[in-house]
């Protein structure tokens, strides 16, 4: 069994600070170091799982991701249950596989917490593409996200809805249900 984290109180320390970070400025990209991650587990998703997962939240593994050897790492290291989409805490694969987001849990009018985040594989990620505006960001950030559409109709939802990781390698970054998404 891989090791979480290599070094766990500074890591975990540093991934939640990267997560944080990723989350209050969307669109800005941190890297996250220290994760040893079974393949095809990106470092940078493992390491928000092992931040943020615990036995009590539910994870949905994409079919691309769900062999044993990571279904097996993170049951080791977070204890966090293997659930349907629509009881999901934590979503993770590439953007087709996460399709149709719909399916996903988007909270409660008077719980509007109890939703999803989705943590989305990417083959790139770069601070280029489809404008963002919103909480957190000064006048505007742009990043590659795989559409606009669904992320548009992810923030007319606000204050329920979605949030989004997206990971590549030890990189990630993050569009909250806040974040409005304009295509460029």
């Amino acid at each position: 069994m891989l090791a979480g984290f290599q070094d766990p109180s500074r890591d975990a320390a540093r991934a939640f600070r990267a997560a944080l970070t990723a989350m209050s400025r969307p669109g800005t990209i941190v890297t996250l170091e220290g994760v040893a991650a079974p393949a095809p587990l990106s470092p940078a998703a493992a390491g928000l799982l092992l931040t943020l997962a615990d036995r009590t939240t539910g994870i949905w593994l994409a079919p691309g991701l769900s062999g044993a050897a990571v279904r097996d790492w993170i049951t080791f290291h977070t204890a966090a249950p293997f659930v349907a989409p629509e009881e999901a805490c934590f979503a993770i694969g590439a953007w087709p596989e996460l399709c149709p987001v719909a399916r996903f849990p988007v909270g409660q009018a008077d719980y509007p917490d109890r939703s999803a985040t989705l943590i989305v594989e990417m083959a790139a990620l770069r601070p280029v593409g489809t404008r963002l505006t919103g909480p957190g960001i000064r006048e505007a950030a742009a990043l590659s996200l795989p559409e606009g559409a669904a992320f548009r109709a992810n923030a007319a939802l606000a204050p329920q809805g979605l949030d989004f990781f997206f990971t590549c390698g030890a990189r990630l970054a993050a569009v909250p249900r806040s974040t409005r998404v304009e295509d460029c």
